[in-house]
């Protein structure tokens, strides 16, 4: 019998809370490992780059990247489907899952360290999680560092004086929209969880084990709650929806926040990146946003092109994408 898989990662990155809310939700044989100072020396013989998660496969390989690595575990165990039948419901849910990697994540970031409520608690947690055996004295030193390091990176989101307002206000009306479409539906393209759950889901719930968010989910959005915590341990509770009866509550979340922020973000820091400017500004919603750019996300966007080239022609997709302000980023 093959060994089980092992999962390096945190309890607080929103990337290892994906991958093993997959495993868990195709039953794969796995042992969640903390990455701390027990066992880096370990982590360390396999990791390429310093992130989390790190999947160490039975065949003694290391694989990272969130995406990448569900979608290698999906081809070897296709079944339950995380791709709706409907080919609209699947290309948007592998858009939101895009989405969520790289705008719900700014999200997150940026309350889980604007606060001095958040950077307490977080710094906390983390150096406890690094460092599970030190004193207090020790762990409120740890605590310190980890908190001025983190507070100085919320630059790499975007996350600054200027674009604080519109993160913070797109984010709760998300959850406004969210909540409405998930009223009487387990999961976002219906009673069984998509690759758009996976990648929105996590950092979402990661929002939500933080203090301001967690006030604001659970004081307002008991449907967000429910899915979140659902997707925690996510089963077949049913079958997807047709692309109908998602789009009247889907619609506009899409239209908003990945047609009219993520896209035309990744398209200028794409952008950026070509002509190697140290920093951009594009007008999102009437609202300039400024930042520097994000060399992973031109990546990330050559690759959700050629998942749009690979189902490209479907004239019923393309309106929906042409609606939501995202077909023209997509062809290139």
């Amino acid at each position: 019998m093959a060994a089980p898989d092992r999962i390096y990662g945190g309890e607080m990155s929103p990337y290892s809370v994906k991958v093993r809310s997959y495993y868990r939700y195709k039953d794969i044989a796995h042992h969640w490992i903390v990455r701390n100072s027990d066992t880096q020396a370990d982590y360390q013989k396999y990791a390429k780059l310093p992130i989390i998660p790190l999947v160490v496969t039975s065949d003694d390989e290391g694989i990272q990247d969130s995406t990448p690595i569900i979608e290698r575990l999906e081809a070897a165990f296709p079944k339950p489907s995380i791709y709706p039948d409907d080919p609209i419901s699947a290309f948007i849910s592998t858009l939101v899952e895009e989405f969520g990697d790289e705008w719900g994540n700014k999200w997150m970031f940026h309350f889980r360290w604007a606060r001095e409520v958040d950077q307490a608690a977080c710094a906390g947690r983390i150096a406890r999680t690094m460092m599970p055996a030190v004193d207090e004295e020790q762990h409120a030193g740890i605590a310190a560092q980890v908190r001025e390091r983190m507070v100085g990176r919320v630059w790499f989101v975007g996350s600054n004086e200027q674009n604080a307002p519109q993160i913070e206000e797109s984010f709760l009306e998300a959850l406004e929209q969210l909540e409405t479409h998930l009223d009487e539906r387990a999961y976002l393209f219906g009673d069984r969880p998509a690759f758009g759950d996976f990648g929105l889901g996590p950092q979402i719930y990661e929002a939500w084990t933080d203090p301001t968010v967690g006030a604001i989910i659970e004081g307002r959005h008991p449907n967000v709650l429910a899915w979140i915590q659902r997707m925690c341990w996510p089963r077949v509770d049913g079958n997807f929806e047709p692309w109908s009866s998602l789009e009247p509550t889907l619609l506009p979340f899409l239209e908003r926040h990945v047609g009219g922020l993520f896209m035309p973000w990744t398209l200028a820091n794409a952008a950026a990146l070509a002509a190697g400017d140290e920093d951009f500004s594009v007008e999102l919603l009437g609202r300039t946003w400024t930042q520097k750019p994000q060399k992973y996300h031109a990546k990330s966007l050559k690759a959700l092109r050629e998942k749009y080239a690979a189902v490209a022609g479907n004239r019923a997709l393309d309106s929906v994408l042409a609606r939501v302000g995202c077909l023209d980023g997509l062809k290139g």
